[in-house]
């Protein structure tokens, strides 16, 4: 029969823990400094004190409608949405052991945007566009049951499992595009602002349509963080302490994987987030997923929110997809990753 340790909480561990919730303070603060900064600016620039009469006297405001409907919504999803790829990102990362997972990468969101496309490609005009979320996310979940069932091999192997999904997601990333070739030109716009990754006209039910996931998934996440961190010392170590490998490798992956879906089923094709938010977050709270997990989740939301700030401000009277942003900046991070990896491989 096992017994379990209780090790006393040196000095060393409580002054690792005043850092991490330091860290995640600032974190967090500068978050609500960003929301409130975005909340400011726009097409109709308003001060911080209208802002605020706006929040808690809407009824006297006449900025409330801007502020409340506008705004407001699309903010608060540009969080969700960020901290749910981030999330996903980070525990792909720690159970593929590869620093180059991410919902992109491995097709989870390749499959996705396809199912996406299909659905407005052939369905918008027969079903309410309300069915595109679940449309989406249906699509994440064959992706990542194909990449599970040609991946397994008494068990799921990370290494394999990275190779197939890269081979998956261009195949379906070909896919999209030939659809929206051979569709008509108004299907065809309307698929290729959505796959670029935008938060225009965001709306309180798609908060309400995201936030469920976030809060059945994240605590799923953090109840098998320790199984993680003991199979990143290997399948063999996490074995031998008596880890159930293959069920909290499919439980951290489904929830990664409804995650990603989910995100991407509210704002369509947002790529890289999943891979620069975890990379950042480690930085400040090291590997360990239990906090990675709200580390990971506060960067992704600074780096949506941003980018969507960026988006609405910049160039108006535009108003460019986040999406755009974020790769541009997630593009070179891949390359970088991808260079630094192949240098301490020699």
């Amino acid at each position: 029969m096992r017994q379990s340790i209780t090790l006393p909480l040196n000095s060393t561990a409580k002054h690792e823990s005043s850092q991490l919730l330091t860290r995640l303070l600032l974190l967090s603060l500068l978050l609500i400094a960003s929301a409130g900064l975005s909340l400011s600016l726009g097409s109709f620039p308003t001060s911080f004190m209208q802002v605020l009469h706006a929040l808690v006297s809407p009824q006297s405001s006449d900025i409330a409608f801007i502020i409340w409907q506008l705004r407001l919504p699309r903010i608060v999803l540009a969080i969700l949405v960020g901290a749910a790829l981030a999330i996903a990102g980070a525990i792909l990362q720690s159970i593929v052991r590869n620093p180059l997972a991410s919902p992109d990468v491995i097709g989870i969101t390749s499959g996705a945007a396809l199912a996406a496309v299909l659905f407005l490609v052939l369905l918008s005009t027969t079903l309410s566009i309300h069915w595109l979320p679940f449309a989406a996310m249906l699509g994440a979940l064959v992706s990542a049951l194909a990449v599970v069932s040609l991946t397994w091999k008494n068990g799921i192997s990370p290494s394999r499992m990275v190779l197939v999904g890269i081979g998956l997601a261009a195949t379906m990333g070909a896919g999209t595009t030939l659809l929206i070739v051979i569709s008509d030109d108004s299907a065809a716009m309307t698929a290729y602002v959505w796959l670029t990754g935008s938060l225009y006209a965001a709306q309180w039910q798609d908060v309400q349509g995201l936030l469920p996931w976030l809060l059945v998934t994240i605590p799923i996440s953090l109840c098998f963080a320790r199984h993680a961190d003991a199979m990143a010392l290997g399948d063999s170590v996490a074995e031998g302490i008596g880890v159930p490998i293959l069920r909290s490798r499919l439980m951290l992956l489904t929830c990664s994987v409804a995650l990603a879906g989910a995100a991407v089923a509210f704002a369509g094709g947002l790529s890289f987030v999943g891979l620069i938010a975890p990379h950042l977050a480690a930085k400040l709270v090291g590997r360990n997923l239990a906090r990675l997990v709200p580390a990971s989740a506060l960067v992704g939301a600074l780096i949506v929110l941003y980018a969507d700030l960026f988006g609405r401000v910049a160039f108006l009277p535009k108003d460019l997809p986040a999406g755009i942003f974020v790769a541009g900046i997630g593009a070179p991070f891949f390359v970088y990753l991808l260079h630094r990896t192949r240098y301490r491989s020699h």
